[in-house]
């Protein structure tokens, strides 16, 4: 991911209006329609928050997909699946630190199911079949994973991937890994709304504002125009 650092932030009329002009505007990886979540897919919960990690190359339009869903409650950006020392942005650049760009979703399953999430991850916010790339970034730090937070996700991910697998609507196999969670570690603040802050970067512009406005045209129901934020800004 090249981070080029605009002269000045923009606020989130500015991503709306952004968004507005996207409908001639064609994302690097295009949105692909997948089956709702079926059976042990869905994983329905009356809790009043849970979490997943996904990892879908650059942490940026993850975060900003996440960021406009309804019944989410936070989306952070970070790193995932390396050690703690290895954390860091300058290292995970490197891609030999086991990390990869994540984001950890916190979500009200009351509002939106983990399989609603996953439906969105796979259909909208990267494209599940590239291997250790997405878009015009490469490496291991930039794969495709789900890192799993107990056993009924472990399973209901698989499960998933299956079903869209059996529904054959992406012309090659779902690459995505599934793995227990060993830690979290949250990105440097500067990454953290980066989407909304930066809609007239080009990087943002190009790959990740036509997901967000993918979001809104397939799922109207749950899309969110007021982003919900890391930071106050």
């Amino acid at each position: 991911m090249s981070l080029l650092k605009p002269v000045a932030l923009a606020s989130a009329a500015a991503l709306c209006l952004a968004l507005s002009s996207l409908s001639s505007v064609h994302a690097a990886e295009a949105a692909v329609a997948v089956p709702a979540p079926a059976g042990k897919a869905q994983l329905l919960s009356t809790a009043p928050s849970e979490s997943v990690v996904l990892a879908g190359g650059c942490f940026w339009g993850v975060q900003g997909v996440f960021q406009h869903t309804q019944g989410v409650l936070r989306a952070v950006s970070g790193y995932a699946g390396g050690k703690p020392d290895s954390a860091s942005y300058a290292m995970v650049s490197s891609g030999s630190t086991g990390h990869a760009e994540s984001v950890q979703v916190t979500y009200d399953p009351r509002k939106i199911s983990f399989g609603q999430i996953l439906q969105i991850y796979f259909s909208v916010a990267h494209d599940p079949t590239q291997l250790n790339r997405q878009g015009p970034d490469h490496g291991t730090q930039y794969r495709s994973a789900i890192f799993t937070g107990t056993d009924q996700q472990k399973q209901a991910a698989e499960a998933y991937i299956a079903q869209i697998n059996a529904a054959h609507v992406f012309s090659s196999p779902i690459v995505t890994q599934v793995t227990p969670l060993q830690g979290f570690y949250a990105a440097e603040d500067y990454h953290q709304d980066y989407a909304t802050l930066h809609p007239n970067q080009p990087y943002i512009a190009y790959n990740d504002l036509p997901k967000i406005a993918n979001l809104q045209k397939m799922y109207p129901a749950i899309y969110r125009s007021d982003p919900v934020l890391v930071f106050k800004h």
